[in-house]
């Protein structure tokens, strides 16, 4: 989990929810930016979590300057690409804390596990990623640079969670980073392309999405916000009693803490059997462009104006 001490305002609901409810030891690494920030982590997790019966650890960004020297040797787009977007490194660091055949389980820190649960098995040689129901794949330049070069991309990608496993093909991911031009701009969802390139070329699937609800700013839930019903009582609509992980992303992050409060977020359940995995659709060009018209007519229409993105 790349992670930063800012986050804390509803990581540590996320970290919490991970530890109590996984039925498996959890060896979590946590990856940061300095080493003040590796402090005020190590007090999180010591003074303020219960870990016991899980593994820990965490990691500066300079803390993993050899193992980025040793494995990213002869790759200087992945060495640029990870001192990009702090986001980046959600892509990099898990190779370089990764020996091979290790499974890498990556984890956004807006996770929210409501059950007793146990994680999917990590293929050997391809790659599970969350579902969601728009298409996140941001900026659109760098869209069409990548279905330019012939890099076919997944839809609905939700990189909240994500399965993989070490080695990957350095050489091709090297090549993806330089030629999509993302250097230029700092783009956090750039990252998202990534994964969405990945998917495609790993091959492996969506996690089941009955399982692994990732949350979506609905055309519903604008219509609540616009009536006043803003937080946690946009919540409470969620499927909390059935599902192994909920991804607050957006907006819903900041809503976490007030929801665990008000008890909104527990489901009380046990869910140890494994979803189904979906295959992955790929992204055509012509979706993606029909897409981009829609959103652009909205925008000409008022429409985001009235429903505002926050």
């Amino acid at each position: 989990m790349v992670l930063s001490p800012r986050s804390l305002g509803y990581a540590r609901y996320a970290l919490e929810s991970l530890f109590r409810n996984s039925i498996e030891p959890v060896r979590l690494h946590l990856i940061t930016d300095s080493l003040e920030d590796k402090s005020k982590l190590t007090e999180e997790l010591t003074l303020r979590q219960k870990t016991e019966g899980h593994f820990w650890s965490i990691f500066a960004e300079d803390d993993l300057k050899d193992a980025e020297s040793s494995l990213f040797r002869g790759f200087p787009n992945l060495k640029t690409f990870r001192k990009g977007h702090p986001c980046w490194r959600k892509v990099t660091d898990p190779l370089l804390l990764s020996a091979s055949g290790e499974e890498m389980v990556l984890l956004d820190p807006d996770l929210y596990f409501p059950n007793r649960f146990c994680f999917e098995p990590t293929p050997e040689n391809s790659l599970l990623l969350m579902w969601q129901k728009p298409n996140c794949l941001y900026p659109p330049e760098t869209v069409r640079i990548a279905m330019t070069e012939g890099v076919s991309l997944a839809h609905h990608v939700d990189i909240g969670v994500a399965h993989w496993r070490a080695p990957v093909d350095l050489d091709w991911l090297d090549w993806l980073v330089g030629r999509l031009d993302c250097f230029r701009k700092s783009e956090m969802h750039i990252e998202a392309i990534v994964w969405a390139a990945l998917a495609m070329r790993m091959g492996g699937g969506y996690l089941d999405p009955s399982l692994w609800h990732c949350w979506h700013r609905s055309q519903y839930s604008r219509i609540l916000s616009k009536l006043g019903m803003i937080g946690p009582k946009v919540l409470r609509g969620e499927p909390f009693d059935s599902i192994k992980c909920f991804h607050a992303g957006g907006q819903a992050k900041s809503w976490l803490a007030d929801a665990k409060q008000q008890g909104i977020l527990e489901g009380g359940s046990s869910l140890t059997t494994p979803g189904e995995v979906l295959p992955f659709v790929e992204l055509t060009p012509q979706t993606f462009e029909r897409e981009q018209s829609l959103k652009k007519m909205l925008a000409t229409l008022g429409y985001y104006t009235l429903f505002p993105a926050h």
